[in-house]
């Protein structure tokens, strides 16, 4: 029986995850490690406002566990001697070197775990991978731990997340399905009892799936591959729509009544971003390619490249409806989150769009109510399109909706955050620079109401 888990990485998938295993299984101590130090303080500090990750719900169950049986710490040794069951959960980006670069996923800090938790192990342990990760890597966390050299038995398993951002907390609640991966083996089909009995505990048993391990760690890569895929078939047919005078809306309502289509995923916007669907298509095109499937790694690359051409598709029909130049005019950005309900800003579409635009010398003038401004000066340096001098020249970040909007030549709208819907819209034209643009990149507003208002609107797939 579990009596103690640790998992190594605070973030996005660790710390709320961690937070829901503690609430359920009081019984199980819980310890959260991640070597940076503010990270952790902000997980430990007594204004739950201030946790490192925002999602709804998230302060309340932490609240509830907190110091309990869930604990967060730097000690990571220390957590990883104690502990029965070790779930990895570190980031694996996209490399930005070598071979596969700016494909293959970097696995260097799933490595330097594996080899930590070699180094400091002095009983057996299961090893769950938590992180996104290209298949058959287990393979090589077990080749680490195997070879030790101090006679402790390593289990492999692979439990893929499914959150997404904004409802992780009802996801985690009540899961789709938890997939957990083992070996065959007696030993490797223990160790995935060991892990069902933990989420066995609120999920019902007939929603927890086992497979073998290389099925679970392709099957993250396959779901996050086809939601992307719609979301890209559906932004392919806006531009067709905005050709043909058909409304995207309406088509995707038409087609998501179809019930072996169904709704979900066919809100036509500005592009899809966050921590997975661009960094896993790219993974298994790189994969596809090294053994040689050169016809579906061309089949996934394009859904990148449409969601790629979404977004500077976007920011060339504001520079053209802006009478073809924005040099010196202020565009405003409501929101720069990549979704509503979370301050996750990674390979957020508006990242892009201000870089077109700053291309173009327009003045940004952003709004969002999460984010952070050194969030925002990060995601725009990051890019090293100019240098961080000349971002912060074009760029002004607002604590408040209506001065980013005061004096603007035109609004861009690239997060659905629903608090958008209720602004006095009105009050904001009458602030701007006539005549003014609404340029709705997630189609959240009423775009007749916005008309009569006096905005000249333009939403994705009009």
């Amino acid at each position: 029986m579990i009596t103690k888990i640790c998992c190594i990485g605070a973030g996005y998938v660790g710390g709320p995850t961690m937070a829901v295993i503690a609430q359920k299984c009081p019984h199980i101590k819980v310890t959260v490690v991640d070597l940076n130090q503010d990270r952790i303080n902000a997980w430990n500090d007594e204004d739950l406002s201030k946790l490192p990750v925002y999602e709804p719900g998230l302060d309340a169950v932490v609240k509830e566990a907190r110091g309990r049986n869930l604990f967060f710490s730097t000690e990571v040794d220390k957590a990883i001697e104690e502990a029965d069951m070790i779930f990895i959960s570190v980031n694996t980006p996209t490399k930005t070197y070598g071979v596969g670069k700016g494909m293959a996923a970097d696995l260097k800090y799933i490595e330097l775990c594996a080899r930590q938790i070699a180094r400091v192990a002095k009983t057996d342990k299961i090893v769950v991978e938590k992180s996104t990760l290209p298949v058959r890597t287990a393979q090589a966390i077990k080749d680490i731990l195997d070879n030790t050299g101090n006679g402790v038995q390593f289990q492999i398993l692979s439990n893929p997340e499914f959150l997404a951002e904004g409802t992780a907390i009802e996801d985690l609640f009540a899961p789709d399905r938890v997939l957990i991966g083992g070996e065959t083996s007696p030993e490797g089909q223990k160790a995935v009892q060991a892990l069902v009995d933990v989420y066995a505990n609120w999920v019902p048993k007939d929603r927890i799936l086992t497979t073998n391990v290389w099925s679970s760690e392709l099957s993250k890569l396959t779901a996050n591959a086809f939601l992307a895929q719609r979301v890209s078939s559906i932004n392919a047919m806006s531009e067709l729509c905005e050709k043909t005078g058909a409304d995207v809306n309406e088509v995707a309502r038409a087609i998501g009544m179809d019930s072996r289509i169904g709704p979900k995923f066919l809100k036509s916007s500005v592009g899809f971003g966050g921590s997975c669907f661009q960094k896993d298509i790219l993974n298994m095109v790189y994969i596809a390619k090294s053994y040689g499937l050169n016809e579906v790694a061309d089949y996934w690359e394009q859904v990148i490249i449409m969601n790629d051409h979404q977004k500077r598709r976007f920011a060339k029909n504001i520079i053209k409806t802006l009478y073809n130049t924005v040099s010196g005019k202020k565009i405003a950005f409501l929101g720069w989150a990549f979704k509503k309900d979370t301050n996750d800003t990674r390979e957020s579409a508006a990242i892009y769009v201000a870089d077109d635009l700053l291309s173009e010398q327009a003045h940004i003038s952003i709004f969002d109510p999460k984010v952070e401004s050194k969030q925002i000066h990060f995601d725009l340096n990051y890019l090293e399109s100019r240098s961080q001098e000349e971002n912060a020249k074009g760029i002004s970040i607002e604590t408040n909706p209506y001065e980013a909007c005061k004096n603007a030549h035109a609004i861009a709208v690239l997060t659905e955050w629903d608090e958008f819907k209720a602004y006095d819209w009105q009050k904001i034209y009458d602030n701007m620079l006539k005549p003014a643009f609404v340029f709705d990149g997630r189609n959240i507003l009423d775009g007749k109401e916005l008309e009569r208002i006096g905005f000249k609107y333009q939403g994705i797939g009009k």
